[in-house]
């Protein structure tokens, strides 16, 4: 199964759902695709959509899916490599208006750079990248969280 999260943002994203219902049509995705399309009004007979889902859904369908293809915000990105998951993120790109600004390219950039996701932006090919995604091992995500606690934590103690 493929997950595909758009995330909670009031702004459309109806991009990539257009290019993922384009390569299911296409035959070049047979997977089941499971969409989690927020505040992206869209209907294919293609893809189940769910607006909105509790954490306890969110997660089994993390659990659930084969590869994640999801916009860039920080938690669905983390969330799912902190899973072992094959993960495909893709900016909300200002230009398109489907964000405020273009700061998600950042958190694309840099995890692509180390290794932990791939990535579709315009001038890609998104077959291209699920082609890649198939064989693609993603280096281990570890997160900052538990030094930034303990680094409060000691400054903290001594003010």
């Amino acid at each position: 199964m493929i997950f595909v999260i758009l995330g909670t943002h009031e702004l459309p994203f109806p991009r990539l759902l257009k290019e993922v219902e384009r390569l299911k049509i296409d035959g070049v995705i047979d997977e089941e695709i499971i969409v989690q399309n927020g505040h992206t009004s869209y209907s294919s007979e293609y893809m189940t959509f769910s607006p909105f889902v509790s954490y306890e859904e969110m997660d089994k369908l993390f659990d659930q899916a084969d590869l994640i293809i999801t916009h860039a915000g920080t938690g669905s990105v983390t969330t799912a490599l902190k899973k072992g998951k094959k993960v495909i993120a893709v900016a909300r790109l200002a230009e398109f208006g489907e964000h405020n600004d273009d700061h998600q390219l950042e958190l694309v950039n840099v995890f692509e750079e180390q290794g932990h996701i791939l990535s579709w932006a315009p001038g890609k090919d998104l077959a291209e990248v699920i082609a890649q995604a198939r064989n693609f091992e993603p280096e281990a995500f570890v997160s900052g969280k538990a030094g930034m606690i303990n680094l409060l934590e000691t400054y903290i103690e001594n003010l």
